[in-house]
């Protein structure tokens, strides 16, 4: 007995939101009959209804006030998901490991192991310094000496 009469104050106080507030909460309540009109038994929400809701969040303060598909904590946990996942992506090094040395400069060092048998990796890491090649001592070890 008490439902209609509370059905009937939120009706009446449609006539005192904003038209953005009421076409938002439109959009939003379409957007969880999409969800629950799809053929499967318990519909699964899928990439882009998060995403909806995510963006929901950020632009509408009543988001959670019309939420029915699921608890609005979960909402928040997708958006802190999603923003672990970006600055995860952000802060992973662009290279791992040492940059390669050039097919160049290895020929050269491996020609010069050859020629110099007696020649260790600090002697070899000075000629190519005065040949004005920029590598460090243990370039040289990792290509032959």
């Amino acid at each position: 007995m008490i439902h209609f009469p509370l059905g009937l104050l939120t009706c009446l106080s449609a006539f005192f939101r904003t038209r953005y507030n009421l076409s938002i909460e439109i959009l939003a309540l379409r957007q969880q009959l999409g969800v629950l009109k799809r053929k499967t038994p318990r519909p699964r929400l899928l990439t882009q209804d998060r995403r909806f809701w995510i963006l929901l969040r950020r632009f509408w303060p009543a988001w959670s006030n019309v939420l029915i598909i699921v608890k609005p904590e979960t909402v928040v946990a997708w958006h802190r998901a999603g923003f672990r996942l970006f600055w995860r992506l952000r802060s992973r090094p662009k290279s791992l490991g040492r940059p390669r040395t050039d097919a160049e400069i290895r020929t050269l060092i491996q020609r010069m192991v050859k020629e110099n048998p007696a020649w260790g990796a600090p002697r070899i890491h000075g000629e190519l310094l005065k040949l004005g090649f920029d590598v460090s001592e243990r370039t040289d070890s990792i290509c032959g000496v």
